[in-house]
Formats: structure tokens, sequence, C-alpha cells
């Protein structure tokens, strides 16, 4: 059978992709995972706050922008502590692009394409196979509109574009109002692929210290439902490669990425919670079900279950929507 898909003008052995974790900041790691079957690798994102400290920049764009004020420098963490800076990070592709075969991705995190343009093309230099494009950000002001945030967006993607010729990805958040439409102007202005959706970490309070504390939840294969339902949308509507991250833990995971039509399914919590070895095991998993139900390839199911056939994907989506209710009413009687 035949595992093997494209992603990014890129050919993978296969879907199954490592995404972003810290894992990926150790080169003999990232060997493993090309051992346990990944077809390629994400790796761990470069934030532009670390990007604009090593140029000396960041308490002027601090006191510049948003975040204005006597205590917005105590909003970030000591960004010199951590292990992987600009300059490491280049090197970390280096030597990642030298010792693996499968696709090297790098991964960008910021807002802004200020300080991000210069260093895409660092990144295409030291040898990334593609960059994927991390924009997150929590537009908080009353006064952002919905259409500004999206052409903060659009304009990011088309700064790097300029920049670069290697493959962008760009990773979006679930919260849009037309997710459709943004993800068409995306492609126009040079993403290559999406890939839905990024996971916002919510912090917690502890009401005996009075403090705002971090909080990091691991996946389950339940936050797989959105991705499914929007990459299904979008299947066929653009051209865009589209990639599924938060929730692929399972073959089953995967196998319903690919059915709703998304070229790779990209995972790190599983693998943080069961070792990088479970990257051999869902492949394994994969290749019984594809056999037990005669299918020879990958492409073969890719879009299968998406909703390109259907010709008012919003009346199909409302009639499903009366359905689950009506269901749920019928059990609770």
């Amino acid at each position: 059978m035949d595992l093997s898909t494209s992603y990014l003008g890129l050919t993978l052995r296969n879907p199954l992709v490592v995404s972003p974790s810290p894992l990926s900041e150790d080169v003999a790691n990232i060997k493993k995972m090309e051992d346990a079957g990944a077809g390629a690798v994400v790796l761990h994102s470069l934030f532009e706050e670390q990007i604009r400290l090593e140029a000396d920049e960041l308490d002027r764009n601090l006191t510049a922008g948003e975040l204005a004020g006597p205590d917005a420098a105590t909003f970030f963490p000591d960004l010199s502590a951590y292990k992987i800076g600009p300059e490491q990070y280049l090197y970390l592709i280096r030597k990642a692009k030298s010792a693996v075969g499968i696709p090297v991705i790098a991964s960008l995190n910021g807002v802004s394409s200020g300080g991000w343009t210069g260093y895409a093309r660092k990144i295409e230099e030291a040898g990334a196979d593609a960059l994927e494009l991390n924009i997150y950000t929590i537009p908080t002001s009353p006064e952002v509109t919905a259409a500004q945030v999206e052409d903060r967006y659009v304009q990011l993607v088309r700064d790097v574009r300029a920049a670069v010729k290697i493959p962008l990805a760009v990773k979006l958040a679930p919260y849009f109002s037309a997710t459709a439409n943004l993800a068409a102007r995306l492609e126009a202005a040079g993403a290559n692929g999406l890939v839905l959706f990024n996971r916002f970490y919510e912090p917690d309070f502890d009401i005996e210290s009075l403090e705002v504390v971090p909080r990091l939840h691991l996946s389950d294969s339940s936050e797989l439902l959105l991705r499914l339902h929007w990459v299904a949308i979008l299947y066929g509507q653009v051209k865009a490669d589209l990639a599924i991250t938060g929730g692929v833990h399972t073959a089953e995971d995967v196998l319903k990425s690919m059915m709703a039509g998304a070229k790779v399914a990209m995972m790190t919590s599983a693998i943080l919670k069961q070792g990088i070895g479970h990257i051999a095991s869902v492949q394994k998993d994969m290749l019984a079900w594809m056999q037990a139900h005669e299918y020879d390839s990958v492409r073969q199911m890719q879009g299968s279950m998406s909703q390109k056939s259907v010709k008012d994907p919003n009346a199909f989506l409302r009639a499903n929507y009366l359905r689950v209710l009506n269901s749920y009413a019928s059990t609770a009687q």
C-alpha cells in the first residue's frame, strides 16, 4: 500500500508529521522521529520576540506597541534563558538537514512582518524545506476590527512570500468569522498550505495567591472534530494544501483527517504522552485498517468525505445541526 502524500510541494513517505514541540530542539530526537516513520518534522517555533531581542529592539517595540505601559516588560519571560535563540535555530536547521532525509520545516511565531522577513531569508538559506508561519495574536482592543486583523494576516504572508521562495504554510486559529474567505485571501497572498488549527493556551487564576497561572493541557482526540469540520469545508474551495493539527492521536484520527481532505496530519501531544515510538504504532495501525478496507493508497481516500460534492454546504451544515439537536432531544425523553 502507498502511504505517500504531497505537502507544500514536498513528497512525503506518509502523512504523519510531527508538529512543533521542545522535542525537536534535539537533532537526536528528530532522527528518532524519522526512524519511527515520520513523514516530516516541523521544528519548534522561533518567537518574534527572540529575534527582536537579538537585534536589541525588544524594549523599543514594547514601549511603542500595544503593550505600552510601566508593567509591559513584565509580561514576557526572560527570553535570554531560552535554549534555542535565533542563531542556534539556524544551526539546528542545518544540522537536522544533514542528519535526516525527511523534510524539515521551520516555524516562526509572531504577529508582525518586521522581524520575520529578514529572518525568513536566513531560514531559507539554512536549508529549511518550508516555513510555517504561526501567527499567534489575540486582539483585545475594541478599536481593532475583524477586517483589520485579517488584513494584518494577509499582509504578513504577502511580505514573507516576497522575501523567500520556499513553500509557506500558515497556521490559523479557529476564531475567524469568515474562515473560508480568509483562507482564499491567504492563498492569494502566497500561502501554499493552511494548518488548522492553532491551540490557544488559556491561563487559570490562583485565587489564593491572586496570580494568573499558565496551564498547559495536552490535546486529545475530541479536539479533532473542529479540524475535520473545517478541512472538509475548505477542501476543493482552495488550492492550498490543508493540514490538520490538534487532536491527532490514533490511526483512526489520521485516516479521518485524510478523508476530510487533509494532506498531512500533525501530532505532538500523542508523542509527548506516549513517546516517539508512537509514530510507528500509528503507521502500523493505518496499514492494517487500509488493508482490511481494501485501500491501495492514502491519495485514494483524501477528500472522500469532504463537502466538495455538496451543492450548498451551508444548508448541509444546518440540516446536520438540526439532526443533532433532534437526536439529543429524543434520547433525553
